[in-house]
């Protein structure tokens, strides 16, 4: 039986191998989920919160992970099979999920701010609080939103004490109002945010996207990133002397991983090899992170 061509490529993105060279290293440009287990553990349970009935004390839920560890386009892979707004049978408008990112500091002010720009909705940034707090209230009321997502929630520890309790508050009462979860995202230091009041501890359930390892989890990744990636032959990069090689490099962060294979496979067509071996990925002039900072060779 004669082998199907590109098997090694997912067959959605087959048809991409008829393009011309420069038309598939943009396609390798543009943004691409790949789902793993823990990812799809941590869907599921905002699908779960989602939802929830509501009831007066609503469950919260934190994801944190290192910088660069994917947990951003988790979130907006959650809003993207979740969150598309529509009008509902009866004529109304319908946001299920509204994503928000948290201020460059704790302030209630920005924050509220930072919300109803998610609604394109006319406002001024000089109300007072509390005409802005029950402007989110009533648009999320009319809108029927179900649960609420705050990026960057680790940047609520920046600014004074009586800010961070302040702002973590103003969260609280959003939930207690609306009763939605309300679903934080941010860096393993957005921990200590829930510290600065027991209630707020106690509120929240916390899950780690963690780093990979080397094992054959991240070989089965390997396998799935390779099935995205347009080249005419295939690299095997879930076998062992790759995937040693491109986990040192990438020290096993997500963001690492795709931007090192991404820039392997723009190399492996530009040279006409098609393919990621060894030598491409020793050639790389994108060279390993040192202290989280990604040097390039000119």
């Amino acid at each position: 039986m004669t082998k199907e061509p590109y098997s090694h490529i997912h067959p959605e993105f087959r048809h991409i191998m008829g393009l011309s060279d420069e038309e598939r290293l943009e396609f390798l440009d543009q943004p691409r989920w790949i789902g793993y287990e823990a990812a799809h553990r941590i869907l599921d349970t905002l699908q779960g919160l989602m939802h929830k009935p509501k009831r007066p004390r609503m469950p919260n839920l934190l994801i944190v992970g290192d910088s660069n560890q994917g947990k951003t386009t988790l979130l907006q892979r959650f809003y993207d099979l979740c969150g598309e707004g529509y009008v509902n049978e009866d004529a109304e408008p319908v946001k299920p999920v509204i994503l928000a990112e948290a201020p460059s500091s704790a302030d209630e002010k920005a924050l509220y701010c930072s919300i109803l720009e998610r609604f394109h909705a006319p406002y001024r940034s000089t109300d007072p609080k509390t005409k802005l707090r029950y402007q989110i209230i009533h648009l999320f009321r009319e809108c029927h939103v179900q649960i609420l997502g705050i990026d960057e929630f680790h940047s609520l520890l920046t600014g004074s004490a009586i800010k961070q309790r302040e702002v973590m508050n103003a969260i609280k009462l959003l939930c207690n109002e609306l009763a939605i979860p309300i679903v934080g995202v941010g860096t393993r230091d957005a921990v200590r945010v829930l510290h600065t009041d027991p209630q707020h501890a106690s509120r929240f359930d916390v899950i780690e996207l963690p780093r990979w390892e080397l094992n054959k989890s991240f070989q089965r990744l390997l396998v799935d990133f390779e099935s995205v990636l347009p080249l005419k032959n295939p690299s095997r990069l879930h076998q062992p002397e790759l995937a040693k090689l491109v986990f040192a490099i990438s020290e096993g962060n997500l963001g690492n991983l795709h931007r090192l294979l991404a820039k392997c496979a723009m190399d492996a067509v530009r040279s006409g090899k098609e393919q990621i071996d060894k030598e491409i990925i020793e050639g790389n002039k994108w060279l390993r992170p040192t202290r989280g900072i990604r040097e390039v060779m000119l």
